[in-house]
């Protein structure tokens, strides 16, 4: 568990160069509804191959796609691979259950903002956080993040 806790973390370092140009909520949303809409039209191998590319027009400023199951395995990650794989739906370092919340809207109406809260870029900082997720026709969601 201690190995995915330190690569979670890792994603907030990473994403150190893209200081500077933070996204807003509303790229985040659409860049999941674009996510979603690759998903739904190309399968999700194609897709997940485009959100790994960071030419692949799924990686901008500091957005990237996650995937994850219903059970809270992770299915795809742009920015750290490693997590692929692994089960976070118990994953709770920063007082709340990001995974879970990211699965019952999954399950429930399908779509919809979570709130958490992330390591700030560049720092030790705890910030405000909030994904967008999408269900999609295979079965599992996708996700979007940007900081409030």
């Amino acid at each position: 568990m201690h190995k995915i806790i330190a690569a979670i973390a890792g994603v907030a370092l990473m994403s150190v160069a893209f200081a500077g140009e933070m996204a807003t909520p509303d790229e985040a949303k659409a860049m999941s509804e674009k996510a979603q809409g690759a998903v739904n039209g190309m399968g999700s191998e194609k897709a997940f191959v485009a959100f790994a590319d960071p030419d692949g027009g799924f990686q901008e400023k500091d957005l990237y796609v996650f995937c994850m199951d219903n059970d809270g395995v992770m299915l795809s990650h742009a920015k750290k691979p490693e997590l692929v794989g692994k089960n976070l739906k118990d994953f709770n370092k920063y007082g709340d259950t990001l995974f879970q919340d990211m699965i019952a809207v999954s399950t429930g109406p399908g779509e919809g903002w979570v709130d958490y809260k992330w390591p700030y870029p560049g720092s030790d900082e705890i910030k405000e956080k909030t994904s967008y997720i999408l269900s999609n026709s295979e079965g599992f969601f996708c996700g979007v993040g940007a900081y409030k």
